[in-house]
């Protein structure tokens, strides 16, 4: 493969990854936006209580839930994953990054538990500032999370 293919593959990697991760950033900001606004309704009576229509769930197979902490993370430091599998099995796996470019390293899944599950890992040191994702896959439901990696300035 010459070098220009590589960087143009690397490159559509990249971006796509990113147009992932603002979709869902954006979906997530639209939602919290609406939830917000300036003018709430005006509370209903109790006696005329009006059943409320469920809240909309993502679709099903992406209903895990993962948060990462701390967050921002620093290169080379300890993270914790954090999370509950929205209905799948028990946690299987964390991937932090995209294929050959990792940024989670020494991954250990320290409680599988569905209703909440744990892992650690360290981040690797090859990694500078920016924006990535962190996913997990829960047995049948799966979730994916950005982490953003920031490097101390120096005597920091």
């Amino acid at each position: 493969m010459s070098a220009k293919s590589s960087v143009l593959r690397h490159g559509r990697l990249v971006v796509g990854t990113a147009i992932a991760a603002a979709v869902i950033a954006g979906g997530t900001i639209g939602v919290a936006a609406a939830a917000t606004g300036e003018h709430p309704a005006a509370p209903a009576p109790a006696a005329a209580a009006v059943a409320q229509p469920p809240a909309e769930q993502p679709p099903e197979g992406a209903r895990a839930v993962v948060k990462v902490d701390p967050n921002p993370a620093a290169p080379g430091g300890d993270v914790t994953i954090t999370g509950n599998c929205g209905g799948g099995k028990g946690l299987k796996k964390v991937i932090g990054g995209y294929p050959g470019h990792q940024v989670l390293k020494d991954v250990k899944i320290v409680d599988a538990n569905p209703e909440a599950f744990k892992a650690t890992a360290k981040l690797t040191t090859k990694i500078g500032d920016g924006v990535g994702p962190v996913m997990v896959d829960c047995d049948g439901e799966a979730g994916v999370t950005l982490l953003v990696t920031h490097t101390p300035a120096e005597g920091q």
